[in-house]
């Protein structure tokens, strides 16, 4: 019997998206193609201006292609109205930023309950849940504390929390590390690994750090709006280590990068 080849979690097609800027069109993506499998680790990486965070909008659904085609969690993105799409990121979505973006009078246990707030959930089983997520980063103690009385890292982990609380398909980091400092930024990246591993999500990372190609499964290289392939994505590799003092990157698949065990 022939076996079925599972679909990808998320399916790129020659997308490109445009902006109009004054007199002037920037070209974000052009003609980007790629997927993603379920349950593993992604890392969009490249300078300023690349295109990583544009293509990071496009697979949470918070933009939409000028052209091409996105399809995430079986749905194709483009198919979708502005109210629907909402409705089917809060479902399928859980967001982490770099700057953590918690609300500062409401503790720990509250931030985290918050998305649960678009379901029919009551009280009592919103804060459990947030309770459960807190205890899966390791901030079980932490339930009522207020974000000011917590360090960068925990205030990090907390939003970790917040986006895995709704149990979704697909996590979606921008720059989760880029506020932290080395330690913390370590302890966040083994954290995202975690969820992979531990509960079989798909997360999606863009950032610049070089730390992070020890972690995921597979990392993404972009410049001026198009994915780098073969040898320009290992050059781009080997500069980003080389410029974190890491060295000569050794070769190997160029768009793949195998995460630590």
């Amino acid at each position: 019997m022939q076996m079925r080849v599972a679909e990808p979690i998320i399916a790129i097609h020659h997308v490109s998206r445009r902006y109009v800027r004054g007199v002037d069109e920037v070209h974000a993506l052009e003609d980007v193609s790629l997927s993603i499998p379920q349950g593993h680790f992604a890392g969009f990486m490249g300078p300023s201006g690349s295109g990583k965070s544009t293509l990071l909008n496009l697979v949470s659904g918070i933009d939409r292609p000028t052209s091409g085609e996105v399809i995430v969690a079986g749905q194709r993105l483009n198919d979708l109205s502005e109210d629907e799409l909402a409705h089917w990121r809060a479902r399928h979505v859980g967001l982490i930023f770099q700057f953590f973006n918690l609300i500062p009078v409401l503790s720990s246990r509250d931030n985290v309950a918050l998305p649960l707030l678009l379901t029919h959930l009551s009280k009592a089983e919103r804060l459990r849940r947030a309770e459960v997520a807190l205890g899966i980063v390791d901030l079980g103690h932490r339930l009522h504390h207020l974000p000011r009385t917590l360090s960068g890292g925990e205030q990090q982990r907390v939003a970790i929390a917040r986006a895995i609380v709704t149990d979704p398909d697909l996590i979606v980091a921008d720059e989760p590390t880029g506020d932290l400092d080395a330690r913390n930024a370590e302890a966040i990246l083994s954290l995202l690994r975690q969820l992979k591993q531990d509960f079989g999500k798909t997360v999606v990372m863009v950032t610049h750090d070089p730390r992070a190609l020890r972690y995921v499964d597979d990392a993404y290289h972009l410049d001026k709006g198009l994915l780098l392939e073969g040898e320009d994505a290992e050059r781009a590799r080997a500069a980003l280590l080389v410029a974190a003092g890491h060295g000569a990157a050794p070769t190997g698949a160029a768009a793949g990068v195998r995460a630590q065990p």
